[in-house]
């Protein structure tokens, strides 16, 4: 298979092009500065501009573009970074499926579509929610649907906090849990979606081949609270996790962000599991003793 992969330079595009290759497949990265190798396309998103050879004989497009959202604090002009670092890219990407004929877009997405779920469990049949990120998620996908309305078959990946020894979640918060300083966040009941950048990787691939459209929650099988996670991430590295940050320092510290980070999502994997997808880390537990292994 001959895959296109855009935002193949973050933590999950990297992993992802080496799993592919390992596949045996063939692929083509989008980079936005000239290209340094046969295996680079150069495309300019803002522009609207894409190298014309791009999706010459592509069986598939992976689109994994976005800005952190979880970096800094949220401004009006780090929103619109959010949003344009999301939406551009896809918009491009889309129109150039639909132009090119290619039969499948794998569109990445995030389990912020659905805000706040409460404590019971929900899967991708649980509406859209609200607040910003409900709204960036939202008009994300949309950005998608000229690849849809052609006929291609496009997967939304919404993926949660991604577990890895490399970076995302872990690695603001491992120099912390390090020093025993590790907390839970608020009353720390709140469900919080992960999955483990392996069985991330491996359901995007799975999504690749299997016949599977519309929205998928990339989210691990065994929903944890953060308390549930705090104690699980003192464990795997061997230091006591018993502070609490308070809702109050959350909110001086994050403002807007705060909300996002106190939400509850008691979230499943139901299209993927209904599909026949085998994760490799079934608990929180396991995916963090991995991460942490030496």
């Amino acid at each position: 298979m001959r895959v296109v992969v855009a935002g193949s330079s973050g933590l999950i595009g990297t992993a992802l092009v080496a799993k592919l290759r390992r596949d045996g497949d063939e692929v083509v990265r989008l980079v936005r500065r000239p290209p340094q190798g046969p295996d680079e396309r150069q495309w300019d998103p803002p522009a609207g501009k894409l190298a014309e050879d791009a999706l010459d004989g592509v069986h598939a497009v992976v689109n994994l573009c976005g800005a952190g959202v979880a970096d800094r604090r949220w401004s009006q002009a780090r929103k619109q970074v959010l949003l344009d670092s999301r939406i551009e890219p896809t918009e491009v990407l889309a129109a150039a499926v639909a132009q090119h004929g290619v039969p499948v877009l794998v569109n990445g997405s995030a389990v912020g579509y659905y805000g706040d779920t409460g404590p019971g469990p929900a899967d991708e049949t649980q509406p859209r929610g609200a607040g910003f990120l409900a709204e960036l998620c939202t008009r994300w996908e949309a950005a998608a649907e000229p690849a849809k309305a052609a006929g291609a078959r496009v997967a939304l990946a919404r993926t949660a906090q991604v577990l890895s020894r490399h970076g995302g979640l872990l690695g603001p918060l491992r120099p912390l849990f390090a020093l025993g300083l590790g907390g839970k966040l608020g009353g720390g009941k709140q469900y919080m979606p992960w999955i483990h950048l392996d069985d991330e990787v491996d359901a995007l691939a799975f999504l690749l081949r299997e016949d599977i459209s519309g929205p998928v929650n990339l989210v691990g099988p065994s929903p944890a609270t953060n308390a549930e996670f705090t104690r699980a991430f003192g464990r795997a590295k061997n230091r006591p996790a018993l502070l609490t940050v308070p809702k109050v320092a959350l909110q001086v510290a994050l403002g807007e962000l705060a909300g996002e980070v106190l939400r509850s999502q008691h979230l499943v994997p139901k299209v993927l599991q209904d599909n026949g997808f085998r994760f490799q880390y079934d608990s929180v537990q396991d995916a963090l003793a991995a991460t942490e292994a030496r």
